[in-house]
């Protein structure tokens, strides 16, 4: 991408959004198709600074910016229409309908929006992924580290990140760091029952995957590994805290922490539904500030934050209503609130508006999701 049209990109965002602010309660024109993501890693000085394209927005299209939804892939109008009309900041596309990855079905959903969306998948490999039907499969993250070196690894996530380009997708809910050698609801999911075999594998395959154009997001923090059950059927236990320091935690450290391979803000992090003693008082940890407060002050991490699916898991849908639940999880420190059935938006953003979310927090939290994009810098 050349200066000039890496420049048109930024300023086409900032004035789009110029254009198409409206009072709270109207109905939007329809946007103007914006450019299509490239891949490309943009440098900062080609893109406008962050709080002039959040302070360019309505209050309810930043909120909108800190959702993640996911859509119906079989019906791609649906889903073009969808986000139309709400303008969120990313979708999710899990399951094997591979509609939405055909015939590039996603750039009409990307010409409804005027800022750029985050397209998600958890392209995980073995038991969670998307793209086997379309371009193969991948080896789960324990086969890749048992016949693999890491930098085969960080081969094979280049190839699937091209594959997952070509198809329209700019970010992966994967890999998975949780640190398990055990048959649990994470099992082969996970690289290797140690850290540092962990780390080293998962830097690899987001090494790759970055060489390809796709933002990677490490999960399941603080650690889902040695959890006692599976969020999807209802309340899980980790370790105490004290004890997740010395195993759980430590690729977040490697990676992420100050000086680490993958702190520069080209990756996030993914928060579980987990209940860890010492750190979330009986509460889901993405629902709980300290959580965050472990994340961002003892990590370091200062990069993009998202949770676990807040919609169709019992760890957090047996408690909260899905508006309340996306409401504590933005106001404990998440950047976006991601749940995988679509269809409620509006009133979630209804409810967001009501809820008072202080504007301080709000627009770092907005600003680090387009910085994610590569909207903004």
């Amino acid at each position: 991408m050349t200066v000039r049209k890496s420049l048109a990109l930024a300023l086409g965002v900032l004035v789009a959004l110029l254009l198409t602010a409206v009072p709270a309660g109207a109905t939007p024109p329809p946007p103007p198709p914006p450019p299509p993501l490239t891949g490309e890693h943009l440098g900062p000085d080609r893109l406008p600074h962050c709080a002039d394209v959040v302070a360019a927005m309505s209050p309810r299209d930043q909120l909108a910016q800190r959702l993640m939804v996911g859509v119906e892939a079989t019906d791609p109008r649906a889903v073009a229409e969808n986000v139309r009309a709400t303008q969120v900041g990313g979708i999710f596309i899990g399951g094997n309908a591979t509609a939405l990855l055909t015939d590039q079905a996603l750039r009409g959903v990307q010409a409804m929006v005027r800022v750029p969306l985050a397209v998600a998948v958890d392209d995980e490999g073995g038991r969670v992924q998307r793209l086997d039907m379309l371009d193969g499969e991948l080896p789960s993250a324990r086969a890749m580290a048992r016949s693999r070196t890491p930098e085969q690894v960080r081969a094979l996530g280049e190839q699937r990140g091209r594959e997952q380009l070509a198809r329209g997708i700019t970010m992966n809910l994967a890999p998975t760091v949780d640190v398990t050698g055990r048959s649990t609801a994470i099992g082969d999911r996970s690289f290797a029952d140690d850290p540092d075999t962990v780390s080293r594998y998962a830097e690899a395959f987001v090494e790759g995957q970055r060489s390809a154009g796709v933002y990677t997001v490490l999960k399941h923090f603080p650690g889902h590994g040695r959890a006692n059950g599976d969020s999807h059927k209802g309340r899980v236990t980790t370790p105490p805290l004290d004890e997740m320091r010395g195993d759980d935690l430590r690729p977040y450290a490697t990676l992420l922490g100050p000086g680490g391979p993958l702190a520069d803000g080209r990756t996030g992090v993914l928060v579980g539904h987990l209940d860890v003693p010492g750190l979330t008082k009986d509460l889901p940890s993405s629902l709980t500030p300290e959580a965050y407060n472990l994340l961002r002050d003892e990590i370091g991490f200062d990069g993009l934050v998202i949770t676990d699916d807040l919609g169709a898991m019992d760890a957090v849908t047996d408690e909260f209503t899905l508006p309340e639940a996306v409401e504590r999880a933005l106001r404990s420190g998440a950047d976006m609130a991601l749940w995988s059935s679509g269809g409620r938006i509006t009133p979630v953003l209804d409810h967001l508006e009501q809820a008072n979310l202080d504007p301080a927090a709000n627009a770092a939290a907005v600003s680090r999701v387009l910085r994610a994009k590569r909207v903004c810098s």
